[in-house]
């Protein structure tokens, strides 16, 4: 039995959902054999993958996997997993791994595993802990077939650098996705300088509270000064005042950073079941009853027109960020 971790490139080296991946594939590998495969891989990815465990990564690279479809990615890795006999299949949890996780799944006939917070078992006999009914409760589920696919909720898996040496590069070449079609995003609009929030270790989200979209930049000043990334709510996402890629909440993203700091949110039970997980919640309100402070670790009653001006200048005062 073995393992493939999917990784993802980014400049410097691996996201690091990637790296928390292959962490949590080392918690459950035993005696299994652990492999990484990458789209296009260079020097960087391969001594990063050798830092936190991997001693090999299958490289499928070329100019025809650059920019391709969902499905032409999963068949991809699909026949990676087939050709090291992969009982487990992990991904993290972001928007390439809810993307084609799925069809690889599928494909392999496989168990699927979605949006884990932690992972046990062996190779062989996945067992995971995931939440359910909008993050009210938690369940725990072991898949039964003999591969199993399972994505990683961001932020909730430590990567462990274990410094090891560069891993081997081996070229890669899928056959079964040459039967799809070859179709290629032909464009694609980044938000440089922007982090994600699926993937922030410190969020600052605002709501309707903020009463206008261009008092959001109270929200942009705090996060900046801590080096944060922005969110909303789906309220104020419906409204056109932030882009949906913001929003956080059960139609939105789902994340677990350290930190999150809810700005004149009052904390409806869709908006929770986005953000509950985060390890430390600040809740900034000038309902003292608002259903926010009920999973707040800390809270402010206050108007955020009064609390984040005066906030932001503290940190700013102590980061040196303004």
């Amino acid at each position: 039995m073995s393992i493939l971790v999917v990784l993802e490139a980014q400049a410097g080296g691996l996201k690091r959902t990637s790296c928390e991946a292959i962490t949590a594939a080392l918690s459950v590998a035993g005696s299994s054999a652990i492999t990484g495969v990458i789209f296009n891989g260079a020097q960087e990815q391969f001594a990063a993958a050798g830092a936190y465990g991997l001693s090999k990564v299958l490289n499928i690279s070329g100019d025809e996997w650059t920019s391709i479809p969902s499905a032409r990615m999963a068949a991809a890795i699909s026949d990676a997993a087939v050709s090291i006999g992969a009982s487990l299949v992990v991904f993290g949890a972001n928007s390439f791994g809810k993307n084609v996780a799925p069809r690889v799944s599928v494909r392999l006939s496989a168990g699927f595993l979605p949006d884990c917070v932690a992972l046990s078992g062996t190779a062989g006999s996945v067992e995971a802990t995931r939440p359910v009914y909008a993050g009210k409760a938690l369940v725990n589920v072991t898949s039964t077939t003999s591969t199993t696919v399972a994505t990683l909720r961001p932020n909730l898996f430590t990567a462990k650098n274990i410094s090891g040496g560069e891993a081997a590069s081996e070229s890669f070449v899928p056959t079964s996705a040459s039967s799809l079609p070859t179709m290629r995003v032909t464009s694609v609009t980044r938000n440089e300088g922007q982090l994600d929030v699926s993937e922030a270790d410190i969020i600052v989200s605002g709501g309707r509270g903020l009463k206008a979209p261009e008092h959001f930049n109270l929200i942009e000043g705090l996060a900046k000064s801590l080096g944060a990334a922005v969110g909303a709510s789906r309220a104020v996402v419906d409204a056109g005042w932030r882009p949906h890629r913001e929003q956080v909440g059960q139609t939105g993203k789902t994340v677990s950073p350290t930190m999150y700091v809810a700005c004149g949110i009052s904390g409806a039970v869709q908006h929770l079941a986005g953000m509950s997980s985060s390890k430390i919640i600040v809740a900034i309100n000038k309902d003292k009853d608002a259903p926010i402070f009920s999973v707040a670790d800390y809270g402010i009653v206050g108007d955020v027109f009064e609390v984040l001006p005066r906030l932001t200048g503290a940190i700013s005062a102590i980061t040196g960020k303004n």
